[in-house]
Order: C-alpha cells, then structure tokens, then sequence
C-alpha cells in the first residue's frame, strides 16, 4: 500500500509542476521583440516594431516606426492578454486604436487592426 501511495503522490507532484512551469511560458509567450505589419490603411500600409516588456505582471511597451518616417515613439495605453490572444491599445493621429492578434505558430502572430484591417506580426529573432 505504500509503494501505491508514494506512486501517487510522485504523479501528483510531477502533474502539479508541469502546470506551474506551463502557465509561466505561457504568460511569457507575448514579450520580446515584435514587427507589426497592418495591410491596406488609407495611408497605405504601416509597419510598427514593439519590444514588449513585462513590468509590475502587465505586458508594456511602444510601437516605433522602422523606416524612421515617423520619429517619434507611439506609447502603448493597455495590453489585454488571452492565452492565445492580445489586444494592444494605443492613440495614433488622435483616435484611440487596437491591435488584436493571436498566435498562430511560437513566432507568427494573425489578426486586425479595429476590425478592419489585416494584420500579421512576427517575433524578431536577435
């Protein structure tokens, strides 16, 4: 009977830390290095590269534009995360946008910037 009960418990043990460890890259899987690409605005379309950090638990960050065009960083107002989702909340030209993408592979990411335009992302590798 203790052989059965140690069994037990070691599986128990081993599910329990396979969740935590889970949960954890998970929680990570959005941060890093990030270039936006939005298809078809009526400014045409619009590249933006963001270095997503975690502070204080929350995902942060700002969108800059690669080709220098615009200078000036755009700061990142609130970041809603899913599991397989995140929706990023900005201000550019004086509306409030948002940026909802979702996993597709570890390095690709798929979705619309308000709903009406094409966006894809992908994860820069340095």
């Amino acid at each position: 009977m203790k052989k059965v009960s140690f069994f037990f418990f070691v599986l128990l043990l081993g599910v329990a830390v396979t969740g935590i460890s889970q949960t954890t890259s998970l929680a990570d899987f959005f941060a890093g290095k990030w270039e936006i690409t939005v298809v078809g605005t009526p400014n045409g379309d619009a590249k933006f590269v963001t270095n997503l950090t975690r502070k204080d638990g929350k995902l942060t960050g700002e969108l800059k534009d690669p080709t220098g065009k615009n200078p000036e960083a755009i700061p990142i107002e609130k970041i809603e995360e899913e599991a397989n989702k995140i929706t990023i909340y900005f201000t550019a030209q004086s509306y409030d946008v948002n940026i909802a993408l979702e996993k597709i592979t570890d390095d690709d990411l798929k979705g619309s910037l308000l709903g009406m335009f094409d966006a894809t992302a992908k994860r820069v590798k340095e």
